[in-house]
């Protein structure tokens, strides 16, 4: 089992007890989703979503040990409301967003710049948008505008033009070519920063791939919606767009006296995680009881 990012944070937060019933929308590797069934059995169950097939096929041959208690589902938690009709009495909904080492380093999707795989991005490998087909297809304004939005990235003029330029003569297909063009992209100072310089580039691709944002947007209502009274709903995010959603709606909820946010500011991981984990150093949690049905 991988170790989950702010895990003593968010049983914090969640706070189960026992036979009560909670909802991991991100299930990944079960880290988090075994933290909970540690506190919540004898007859407490975790409903995990999680909307790559190969992470869902990996996580039922670790958790043997909670079978009876864990129920796992492959779909997008944009589809909450649908999945949790048959899950009962929900005291907590745990969204963490944060992409996974294994998907980084062992799926071969091209989520890392740091090796050379081919332009795919996909968590769900049955969605027919690629990262590849961006690159290859999209127009130059419709680029410069998800590089700007979702990747905040200052050149995204700059690297829409160059990708343009560099597909006419042959298909952008691997990580390691678009690198390449980014690196061409930028002026050669803003290469020797202390994050590296496709970081923003790929964090766009990958957004937009698989409509992060938009996704967030429609699941964290759902999640509301389905939580008992005083059941609690945390979020894990990695950026600041997503942070950004979360904390806006947690406000917008708490005016309609519906939610009670827990947390004034996001809590960060502490010193030790990071050296632990350097992967948890970007992790903000939000957390927010529910006061009104």
């Amino acid at each position: 089992m991988h170790i989950p990012v702010l895990q003593k944070e968010v049983m914090q937060y969640l706070a189960p007890k026992p036979n009560e019933n909670f909802i991991d929308c991100t299930a990944g590797f079960g880290g988090h989703t075994a933290a909970i069934l540690e506190k919540n059995g004898p007859q407490g169950r975790v409903l995990g979503i999680d909307w790559d097939k190969e992470v869902i096929s990996q996580l039922k041959s670790q958790t043997t040990k909670f079978k009876d208690r864990l129920i796992l589902i492959n779909d997008s938690f944009t589809n909450l409301k649908e999945i949790a009709k048959k899950f009962h009495s929900i005291s907590g909904v745990l969204f963490d967003l944060g992409m996974s080492s294994w998907h980084m380093e062992g799926s071969g999707r091209g989520f890392s710049f740091l090796k050379s795989e081919p332009l795919d991005m996909r968590y769900n490998v049955n969605n027919p948008l690629t990262a590849e087909k961006i690159v290859n297809y999209w127009s130059e304004p419709e680029m410069e505008n998800i590089l700007k939005e979702y990747g905040e990235e200052r050149f995204a003029g700059n690297i829409a033009e160059e990708i343009i330029n560099e597909r006419k003569f042959y298909p952008i297909k691997s990580t390691s070519q678009l690198v390449k063009i980014i690196q061409k992209a930028i002026p050669f100072r803003y290469q020797r920063q202390k994050i590296h310089f496709a970081t923003r580039v790929f964090q766009a691709l990958r957004i937009a791939v698989n409509d992060e944002l938009n996704n967030l947007k429609k699941a964290l209502p759902q999640a509301v919606e389905i939580l008992n009274p005083q059941g609690r709903m945390v979020v894990i995010s990695f950026h600041s767009l997503e942070d950004r959603i979360v904390k806006n709606f947690l406000k917008e909820k708490s005016k309609e006296n519906i939610l009670q946010t827990l947390t004034k500011k996001p809590t960060r991981p502490a010193r030790q995680e990071i050296i632990i984990n350097p992967r948890s150093r970007s992790a903000k949690l939000r957390a927010a009881i529910k006061i009104k049905q």
